[in-house]
């Protein structure tokens, strides 16, 4: 899988977000740039691609970033202030997590440390709002092939083998609106029978076609999940 980022100015945000988490931009043309881990580092390669449209309200999808130490969220939030980040409020009160916004406006957090992501990288987990954190995770999990590693009432945790970020289901009152700003793609995985098989299974589990404006002649199937967070189904194999 990796995660599409939509942007005002593609390239200008994966550089920021480069510099943010110490990672390598990777390939770029007029359509996306992207933004990959460093050698050996596990993590989720960043797609940004550009959009026309303003983004509006809090994201459905951001990410969370890990710390080590008391010291190391300090430095974090510190450094990503440096670089163009601001202090924003999505009504989390008093937590002992920061909540930032990127120079687009993209919301993330700089977590407190916290034991359960170690291993994960700069990136602890890609954070999801969801109306039924467990349902919608009994749809990612066989779509992802990831496991499941936390199972609460408001918080469902997938991961794939011990190493990389978390795909977090939090539980959030407010439904889809509008087309998501981020995104997951998802490929077949090595040995399936293709991106038809996974967009058939993806659809009988309760998933239903999107029009975000792709056109009829690109190489990939966009879908929303069932609680209508769109996503794309790529070819080829992972």
């Amino acid at each position: 899988m990796n995660l599409v980022v939509d942007a005002a100015d593609p390239r200008l945000l994966a550089n920021w977000w480069a510099q943010a988490l110490s990672w390598r931009l990777g390939y770029a043309d007029d359509d996306e740039v992207d933004v990959d881990p460093p050698e050996g580092e596990p993590g989720l390669g960043l797609v940004f691609v550009p959009v026309d449209d303003v983004k509006t309200g809090p994201n459905r999808i951001h990410l969370d970033l890990d710390t080590s130490s008391p010291a190391e969220q300090r430095r974090t939030v510190e450094h990503l202030l440096d670089l163009g980040a601001r202090p924003a409020d999505v009504g989390q009160g008093e937590v002992p997590w920061t909540v930032l916004a990127d120079p687009e406006g993209n919301e993330l957090c700089v977590l407190d440390p916290r034991p359960e992501y170690d291993g994960c990288g700069s990136v602890a987990a890609i954070v999801c709002r969801a109306l039924d954190p467990p349902a919608l995770a009994d749809f990612w999990a066989p779509l992802s092939g990831w496991r499941r590693v936390r199972a609460s009432p408001d918080v469902q945790a997938l991961r794939h083998g011990g190493s990389g970020p978390h795909l977090e289901f939090v539980r959030s009152p407010h439904p889809h609106a509008g087309k998501n700003r981020w995104h997951l793609d998802v490929r077949a995985r090595r040995g399936g029978r293709g991106r038809e098989h996974v967009v058939a299974e993806a659809l009988r589990t309760g998933a239903r076609h999107a029009d975000v404006g792709q056109g009829d002649r690109v190489p990939w199937t966009v879908l929303a999940d069932p609680e209508g967070n769109e996503f794309c189904v790529l070819g080829g194999e992972v």
